[in-house]
């Protein structure tokens, strides 16, 4: 072990070595990062810029839609450059870098979600108390215990890599620094981070998804049970599936990806699911949330119109 070489730089393999399906992935990923950039971009600027839309519900689906911007900038950029160079190096600076934002990013949004799902129990199951609940004191409070425990889960997961050792091989079986392949490849034993990974994703993110369908399954059982009238039921469920479409579009690949932490499983098969939660759905929520939701429509296209034809004085 003395005679070994410490690694201080990686090479991210990506999704694939070969050349013509390369050139096939970059313009389709191009096209999922500008469409993402786009849509998120403008959800931003219809709540900030639309008054009506200055409620607690499009508070938080601005957060979401400004850590999904970042979520995707942290891997897809580097990817892209891959897609037109042979060899893609980070160093382990670099590496441990992008691994923190993307943990701090991913785990934000998680608690993130089940915030929003609190948001729409108070609203249709107490609707009365919902401006005193989710005030916007509250609503501050939630959004910075979200980011505030993605800083801490990624300060931790980050911290713990960093001291492990890599002297063997560098090549990494991933199109970014993820905590399981990185594991993979260190030296010494990792029984401590995988304990780590263990609870971590229990505990945060197993936690967050039960919130989120503990709050929905009071929701409709509220619905079931005290509303009566269609009308209603048919307005309250559909301000929830949206967001209930986002949740699984995140939540299982995510679970499915982090609660199987042995640095033995197979990382290829872990880039699906990673591809699936930190670029498709990135992607899909603007659309998700526009095409389901007719306040966010009408804003919209009255943003647009004010800015295609604003009024001559």
């Amino acid at each position: 072990m003395e005679n070994q070489t410490e690694v201080r730089e990686f090479v991210l393999l990506g999704l694939t070595n070969v050349l013509e399906l390369q050139y096939f992935l970059f313009p389709l990923f191009l096209l999922l990062y500008t469409t993402s950039l786009l849509g998120n971009g403008a959800i931003i600027a219809v709540v900030l810029a639309e008054p009506r839309l200055h409620t607690p519900m499009y508070f938080f689906l601005g957060n979401l839609s400004s850590l999904d911007i970042c979520f995707s900038t942290v891997t897809v950029p580097k990817m892209l450059a891959g897609f037109l160079s042979q060899h893609q190096a980070i160093s382990l600076a670099g590496c441990l870098v992008q691994l923190y934002f993307f943990h701090l990013l991913g785990s934000s949004e998680a608690i993130l979600l089940a915030v929003m799902a609190y948001d729409r129990y108070v609203a249709i199951c107490n609707p009365l108390r919902y401006t005193v609940v989710m005030s916007p004191r509250a609503c501050l409070l939630l959004a910075a215990a979200s980011w505030a425990t993605g800083f801490l889960h990624a300060l931790m997961t980050t911290v713990m890599a960093s001291r492990l050792r890599f002297c063997s091989s560098n090549r990494v079986h991933h199109f970014f620094c993820d905590i399981k392949p990185l594991l993979s490849l260190a030296c010494g034993s990792t029984h401590l981070n995988l304990a780590l990974l263990n609870v971590d994703a229990a505990v945060l993110g197993l936690s967050s998804f039960l919130l989120t369908l503990l709050s929905y399954l009071c929701i409709i059982s509220f619905l079931l049970v005290k509303v009566q009238s269609r009308e209603s039921r048919r307005k309250a469920f559909s301000t929830c599936t949206s967001h209930l479409t986002v949740v699984s579009l995140f939540y299982v690949p995510v679970l499915g990806n982090y609660m199987i932490s042995s640095p033995g499983f197979p990382s290829e098969r872990d880039m699906i699911p990673t591809l699936m939660y930190s670029i498709v759905t990135p992607v899909l929520n603007p659309l998700i949330y526009t095409l389901r939701n007719e306040e966010v429509k009408s804003a919209l296209k009255k943003v647009l119109k004010r800015k295609l034809f604003p009024r001559r004085t």
